[in-house]
């Protein structure tokens, strides 16, 4: 899938769901480092789309950026709140709180 999705990129095509699915593709290959360009491509393509912003926090939290990943997710949260996507905010939320109370992230 993600040998496909590359190809698209590669022809020309890209956009905020072609560089979601292109991060998602990397995270599930264990390539967070290649996620986390492909997310931060999709938030600036859209910074209103609360799942890229989820999973930008994700990845780098797996590459150990924790202050970016605790940004990432509060940044994440404004989105999916101005959207109403209420339970995206409230997994951002756990996952921002974990960070913190591992020492990390953003107050």
């Amino acid at each position: 899938m993600r040998a496909a999705l590359e190809k698209l990129l590669a022809a020309g095509r890209d956009d905020a769901l072609l560089r979601f699915s292109l991060g998602n593709a990397c995270l599930k290959d264990g390539d967070a480092d290649a996620a986390v360009a492909h997310f931060i491509k999709t938030v600036e393509y859209d910074p209103a789309y609360s799942a890229a912003w989820k999973l930008l926090g994700r990845a780098l939290a797996d590459t150990g950026r924790i202050e970016e990943a605790g940004e990432a997710w509060a940044q994440g949260i404004q989105a999916a709140e101005a959207r109403g996507d209420v339970q995206a905010a409230k997994e951002m939320r756990v996952f921002l709180k974990r960070l913190q109370k591992k020492g990390g992230g953003v107050r």
